[in-house]
């Protein structure tokens, strides 16, 4: 049981490392990486030149009955956060997920 925990979380840092090196942020472009839990969802906006994060939004600044309308609002609500910094376009990190449900949603 334990060995295939740890191969699963081996083979997911795989995938994160291989997005990563493909997706890099910078001041006008940032890397707008998506964080999410059974919970919670999350997306910052990082600007990989200076390793500071330009914006970020958590689902519980919003209110939403449900998940798909949470990820919907924070991906509006970056928008706007990006929006008043004068950042017109970012690239998406997936990190491990695939590109579907909540992460296509928020994207």
């Amino acid at each position: 049981m334990q060995d295939q925990q740890k191969t699963k979380n081996i083979l997911q840092r795989r995938r994160i490392k291989r997005v990563r090196a493909k997706v890099r942020g910078t001041a006008e472009c940032p890397r707008l990486a998506i964080f999410k839990s059974v919970k919670h969802l999350s997306l910052q906006a990082i600007d990989d030149a200076s390793g500071r994060t330009l914006a970020s939004a958590y689902d519980a600044e919003v209110k939403a009955k449900s998940k798909q309308e949470a990820a919907k609002l924070i991906g509006g609500l970056i928008v706007k956060k990006l929006a008043e910094k004068k950042i017109t376009a970012a690239v998406f990190d997936k990190r491990h997920h695939r590109y579907h449900g909540l992460i296509k949603i928020a994207a």
